[in-house]
């Protein structure tokens, strides 16, 4: 599985605070109910918890979802 990081068309930072318990299909949902966009597009969702030292992303290759998780153990997102 090769992804081009480099080139996503979009990325979109989802405002508020997500349950960062959701998996892909939960993540899916927010997307396709709350916002009404295109989740299979070149695009990457980049979801924000109640904690600011961690997010999610989601993104689909074209084969299927790719979910990233990052914690920062030194320092935090503002």
């Amino acid at each position: 599985m090769l992804v081009n990081w480099h080139d996503p068309d979009h990325i979109y930072l989802v405002c508020g605070k997500t349950d960062m318990r959701k998996g892909i299909d939960g993540l899916a949902m927010v997307i396709a109910e709350n916002y009404g966009l295109e989740l299979y597009n070149n695009s990457l969702f980049l979801f924000c918890g109640g904690r600011n030292d961690r997010f999610k992303g989601l993104f689909w290759d074209g084969e299927g979802f790719i979910m990233l998780y990052k914690r920062f153990e030194n320092g935090h997102l503002s």
